[in-house]
């Protein structure tokens, strides 16, 4: 019939606008819920008016049920889009719950970022003010110490003035001695001796102001040093994340004087367990230092005075003078200057670790002059495990280049201790090293300028390397620890 008919087509329209619909808004949605409304007034009374004429025109033809098929169309079409209308509720929902839930986590690291920025930037501002003044200080006291070292020359020259006069009384003294003075020579002569003894307690006085004002510079000069140090720390820490800011060019080779230098130990009172305690002590100069940590037998170490505390340097490569492919007892028991280039030796660092927990600090330097630098938290191993060095990172300016959360045991050519492969790292690389996969990096590997030709060459080198990226080659490189705990040194 036609009322079936126009029923089925607004059923099948009344689809294709929802599937049209989805994706609009609820206005839309209204008006054609309104619209699905209309047509179905429409519809019924159409359906009605056909019923009625057909029933007067032929009655036993027609069926009394059309209009309730025409409404089971209308139903279905209203069931259908009724899921549509569910279906796309819950998916709104769900997408809005998603959307508000990223929105909260987005705002909350936002809120911590900014407050962790504030503070920094707090501390570098309250770092800046400190330096300033202690710069206009220290400018003070060197126009004070200029002062004094001009009224210091000026009471020499009165000195040797009083000298030349001393001289001459001597010569009167001298032929008194065979002639009977007067009494005006004798008032002279004690007048002179006052004068002299007068002037001399002045010089004295004079002297010793001098010398604490030269205390006094070098302790500010110090710490000036201290809070330069702290300043390019935080803002070595702000870069933390980031990798190497410019990729490293290869520049001309450039050539560095050997240094034969002699440590010079200087030793304290009683047995310090590391540089720290010897900082805490009141030590305030970076030099070569006795330690004895745990009881063991007393060596020598160099300790470096920075960030407010003092290190104790286990590595240091500057200039390529000392030759680090060396045996596994070498490695053991340490080789080198402490002056220049040494490796401490593997044996005395873990007596010091030993004592508590140390964080491990590398700082590198590159043949453009950049400095940068990554600190782990640490754990190595004894003589039984080949010491076995474990990383967590900390904090960096560089991207991590060593496995974190590995067993790495250390290796030299004549005692290799990689069991991944057959190829042995330390006789192909040169040096001894915590090497994992023989590719990460080598901070004891051949000293080689950038203008070495050859990849072999390179990988032989002192060298950076990252799990994704090139090899940098380096110019420097120094490894220092550092308790965590500074009250167990107090």
């Amino acid at each position: 019939t036609r009322s079936s008919h126009i029923a089925k087509k607004a059923s099948a329209g009344s689809l294709c606008i929802l599937r049209n619909q989805r994706g609009s808004g609820a206005e839309n949605m209204k008006t054609f819920l309104v619209f699905l409304f209309i047509a179905l007034l429409a519809l019924s009374a159409r359906a009605e008016k056909d019923y009625s004429s057909d029933s007067a025109a032929s009655p036993e033809t027609k069926s009394r049920f059309a209009m309730l098929d025409d409404v089971r169309i209308l139903a279905n079409g209203l069931l259908q889009l009724g899921h549509g209308l569910k279906d796309f509720v819950h998916k709104t929902k769900g997408q809005m719950n998603d959307i508000f839930q990223k929105l909260y986590i987005f705002d909350r690291s936002f809120y911590e970022l900014s407050l962790q920025t504030s503070e920094i930037k707090e501390e570098e501002e309250q770092l800046r003010q400190t330096t300033a003044r202690l710069q206009i200080n220290n400018e003070e006291i060197k126009n004070l110490s200029q002062e004094m070292n001009s009224k210091i020359e000026d009471l020499i020259q009165n000195k040797i003035q009083l000298q030349e006069k001393v001289w001459g009384l001597e010569d009167k003294v001298t032929k008194l001695a065979t002639i009977q003075p007067s009494a005006q020579e004798t008032k002279e002569i004690s007048s002179l001796k006052a004068f002299v003894e007068e002037q001399d307690n002045h010089i004295k006085q004079l002297l010793k102001i001098v010398e604490d004002q030269h205390v006094q510079l070098d302790r500010q000069h110090n710490q000036i040093m201290e809070l330069e140090d702290k300043l390019n720390h935080i803002e070595l820490q702000e870069l933390a994340e980031n990798s190497f800011t410019e990729l490293l060019t290869e520049p001309e080779a450039i050539s560095f004087p050997v240094h034969n230098t002699t440590a010079v130990t200087n030793r304290s009172d009683g047995a310090a367990p590391d540089c720290t305690a010897l900082y805490n002590s009141g030590v305030r100069s970076s030099g070569v230092y006795t330690i004895q940590p745990n009881g063991s037998e007393p060596f020598d170490v160099y300790c470096e005075m920075k960030f407010g505390s003092s290190w104790t340097v286990i590595q240091k490569r500057v200039d390529g003078s000392l030759d680090f492919n060396q045996t596994w007892d070498a490695y053991t028991d340490g080789f080198g200057d402490l002056n220049g280039e040494f490796w401490l030796g593997l044996n005395k660092t873990y007596s010091i670790t030993e004592q508590g927990d140390y964080i491990l600090r590398i700082e590198l330097q590159d043949w453009k002059d950049n400095k940068r630098f990554v600190e782990y938290a640490f754990s190595l191993g004894g003589p039984e495990t080949n010491y076995t060095l474990q990383l967590s990172r900390v904090s960096g300016s560089i991207p991590n280049a060593l496995p974190e959360q590995t067993e790495l045991r250390f290796s030299t050519a004549d005692r290799d201790m990689d069991i991944i492969s057959d190829f042995n790292c330390p006789e192909n690389y040169l040096g001894g090293w915590w090497h994992s996969e023989c590719e990460e990096t080598n901070l004891n590997g051949k000293y080689v300028a950038p203008r070495s030709r050859g990849r072999l060459d390179r990988r032989k080198g002192l060298y950076w390397k990252p799990k994704k990226g090139r090899y940098y080659l380096l110019r420097s490189t120094k490894i220092m620890i550092h308790p965590t705990d500074l009250k167990s040194f107090d």
